[in-house]
């Protein structure tokens, strides 16, 4: 009996694998590795290199591996780039995700726990924002998530599958014994402020709109340290595997912090001060986003462990120095 994690060379996928292993369990991380790592899959768990939209690769590893549980990570994930390229944003997070389905119930595979995005509110007209609020994306990426989400609660009803979908808001940190964390192209404001922090980015921080309507002008963000998520989606496949309705929630801290405030953060954690420069908004970036996180803490019985912006920014930084070592080795 296996638990397979899509994009499981990924900087999410990754961690859930090194929760799945400290709890125990049979992992085997799927991913193309187009954005992933081979070096963040931790030992103890099974590697394939696929695509998550790939039928038949999926029939075999379901098969090979006795996959009783999936946990879906794979798929893109930037607002930006999805209003550039919607169409392959479809492709890859929405046609991807009805493959991936449609695998499970060909092989029997009854539990699904389905990694979303708070993208799918979109700009929302109440913060913090509940499960209850409207779903209106404003760029392909929450829209083609949404789709996906419509298309596991469709299948579930005529398969009997057991999920839950969890909206995530925005993840950041790294692993605090430095086991994973996020590795490539950065897009992130953590990583970004991160890498700068520690010199192996040389550019200010660019802070995108210093204009909104919030306390100090920049855009006010539900920051949940990566191992915490991943620890939400440990309990929600406890929850499916005891039986329990479906559930989709929200997984935040219920609490969000401004640019300047996480800046500010760096600030204390490193003693010196990050230089940063102002740039025009980013098409489709809310003001604010904030979950409403009651649901999850009542249903999966959630308890964070790392809530803490500077804890987050410290082990952030930890990871990017030790890439840093990790490439002056190398040379």
């Amino acid at each position: 009996m296996s638990v397979l994690v899509t994009g499981g060379a990924g900087y999410i996928g990754s961690h859930m694998l090194l929760a799945l292993l400290d709890a125990g369990e049979s992992a085997v991380a799927l991913d193309n590795l187009s954005t992933g790592d081979r070096r963040l899959v931790p030992d103890g768990a099974a590697f394939v290199e696929a695509d998550a939209g790939d039928a038949a690769a999926l029939a075999r590893i379901f098969n090979d591996h006795d996959v009783t549980d999936v946990i879906h990570f794979a798929g893109s994930i930037l607002i930006p780039e999805s209003i550039k390229h919607p169409l392959d944003y479809y492709e890859n997070n929405t046609a991807n995700t009805l493959t991936l389905i449609r695998a499970c119930v060909d092989a029997g595979v009854k539990r699904f726990i389905f990694s979303s995005t708070a993208a799918v509110y979109g700009t929302p007209e109440r913060v913090p924002i509940s499960e209850q609020a409207p779903i209106r994306s404003i760029a392909p990426y929450g829209a083609s998530m949404a789709m996906s989400e419509r298309i596991l609660e469709d299948a579930a009803k005529a398969h009997g599958l057991s999920f839950v979908t969890l909206r995530y808001f925005n993840v950041a940190g790294a692993d605090p014994e430095s086991r994973a964390g996020e590795i490539g192209k950065p897009t992130h404001l953590i990583k970004v402020a991160a890498q700068i922090a520690v010199g192996t980015r040389k550019e200010k921080l660019q802070i995108f709109g210093a204009d909104y309507p919030t306390p100090d002008g920049t855009a006010i963000r539900d920051y949940v340290h990566v191992s915490d998520l991943a620890s939400a989606h440990l309990r929600a496949l406890e929850r499916v595997r005891a039986g329990a309705s479906s559930a989709t929630l929200n997984c935040g801290y219920g609490r969000g912090y401004s640019i300047y405030e996480v800046m500010e953060a760096f600030e204390r954690v490193t003693g010196a001060p990050l230089p940063h420069e102002i740039a025009t908004r980013r098409p489709g970036d809310p003001a604010q986003l904030i979950a409403d996180n009651a649901a999850i803490r009542t249903l999966l019985d959630w308890r964070p462990r790392y809530d803490d912006i500077d804890f987050i920014v410290e082990t952030a930084i930890e990871w990017e120095r030790r890439l840093s070592a990790c490439a002056e080795a190398a040379v």
